[in-house]
């Protein structure tokens, strides 16, 4: 089943929560870092998972210790997504929005093409949006371009 199939059982955003395999998929997009890491130049520390608050040079960190951060963070990315996105979503869309979000930040995934499309009830052209977003400084980026894909394939519940 898929986002375009009309017996796709959409939820209210408010009862949803990030799935297993939406965690799983989000740190194997983020990857891991024990030290702190700029992930392309011009870019801000990033740690563990993929944490960019409060990251310093120099700073380390451990498995678990970024698996307790990410899942802090994902709870953060979480209550932006229920506030913006008024439409109820599946939960494979919900998984993807909450990848989406805790790559661009909050405040970006709220002002999306992928929100105003899916709150308007355009649920395809919401997952097709995603694509919008590969780019670091207006350069494309082949890794970000393939996690693109990879979640827009996601939200049409194609993977």
């Amino acid at each position: 089943m898929n986002s375009v199939d009309s017996k796709a059982a959409r939820i209210v955003v408010g009862a949803l929560a990030l799935s297993a395999a939406g965690l799983v998929a989000l740190v194997g997009y983020e990857g891991y870092s024990e030290r702190a890491i700029i992930p392309v130049p011009g870019d801000v520390p990033t740690i563990g998972f993929g944490t960019t608050e409060g990251v310093k040079p120099g700073d380390t960190t451990t498995p678990q210790k970024a698996l307790r951060r990410a899942l802090m963070d994902v709870s953060k990315y979480e209550g932006a997504l229920k506030r913006c996105v008024t439409a109820p979503l599946t939960q494979y869309e919900y998984d993807a929005a909450v990848n989406l979000a805790y790559n661009i930040g909050a405040a970006a995934f709220c002002k999306s093409t992928v929100v105003r499309r899916w709150n308007a009830g355009d649920y395809e052209g919401g997952c097709e949006a995603f694509l919008m977003w590969d780019k670091f400084k207006g350069q494309q980026l082949p890794g970000l371009t393939a996690r693109r894909q990879a979640e827009r394939q996601t939200c049409l519940g194609l993977r």
